[in-house]
């Protein structure tokens, strides 16, 4: 069992270091630059709504309000769409008995959750040097929201990759699915806030709870009347039992052929 183990860890730290190269290239460079990508979004966010004398819709600080929301988005976003690729660019190794579709998924998981969680480090490190946000009152909400960020955006993956490899045209569907998530997320608002029917559909967006979690251990008296955290994480469970018992028949089938 230990050298099963053992040798599972080996092929997903393999793995690992494949999708790394792959994704930024060998130099410093590409690192730095997935890094600096969504923080530039959120900064984008902060110079159009300041530029038109736009408050924060809490708190005293537009960036760490939109920095809440942006990056709790894109991060579930970089899973969805991710994932959603993996089968098909690493046929060529899952010729090899010992790599098993499963692993490029939790390779490619565990990079980018990585990537995303030193970016929100730096990011809510640098609002707080500039004074432009204090410490999380929760810290420990923060780490459940991540968490809960990452199984949404894992189950949501794998359930993308399955599909795709049945269905070619998914790619696009999902593009167009996830494109309204900007604006019905909560982004740049407050869902509390919204009329009663509005909030009634809009409740059905997993990933709106995931960044009123991230608000709700943030800030120190957020009080979000739409937030569940059982429903989030039953929506992550479900889509990943999907994805996984889907994968499962998809490569019964690929092996049968």
């Amino acid at each position: 069992m230990a050298k099963l183990l053992a040798l599972q860890a080996r092929v997903l730290g393999a793995l690992v270091l494949r999708e790394t190269r792959a994704t930024f290239g060998t130099s410093q460079l590409g690192y730095l630059w997935a890094i600096a990508t969504p923080a530039a979004g959120v900064a984008i966010l902060v110079l159009v709504f300041a530029s038109i004398g736009r408050l924060p819709p809490f708190g005293s600080s537009l960036a760490l309000f939109f920095a809440t929301g942006y990056l709790t988005l894109e991060f579930f976003r970089k899973l969805s769409s991710s994932l959603m690729t993996t089968f098909n660019a690493n046929k060529a190794l899952l010729t090899y008995p010992i790599i098993k579709e499963t692993d490029t998924l939790f390779a490619r998981f565990l990079l980018i959750s990585a990537t995303y969680l030193v970016i929100m480090l730096i990011f809510y490190s640098v609002l707080i040097i500039f004074g432009l946000a204090d410490l999380p009152r929760h810290p420990d909400q923060l780490l459940y929201a991540f968490g809960a960020i990452a199984l949404l955006g894992f189950g949501s993956g794998t359930f993308n990759a399955v599909v795709l490899s049945q269905w070619a045209s998914w790619q696009y569907v999902e593009q167009v699915i996830n494109r309204p998530l900007f604006i019905i997320s909560g982004v740049f608002y407050i869902p509390s806030r919204l009329p009663p029917e509005a909030l009634a559909i809009l409740k059905w967006n997993p990933v709106m709870h995931l960044i009123e979690w991230v608000r709700t251990g943030y800030y120190p008296n957020y009080d979000s009347m739409v937030l569940s955290r059982t429903y989030v994480v039953g929506c992550s469970l479900v889509l990943l039992l999907l994805g996984l018992a889907g994968e499962r028949l998809y490569r019964k089938k690929r092996v049968s052929v």
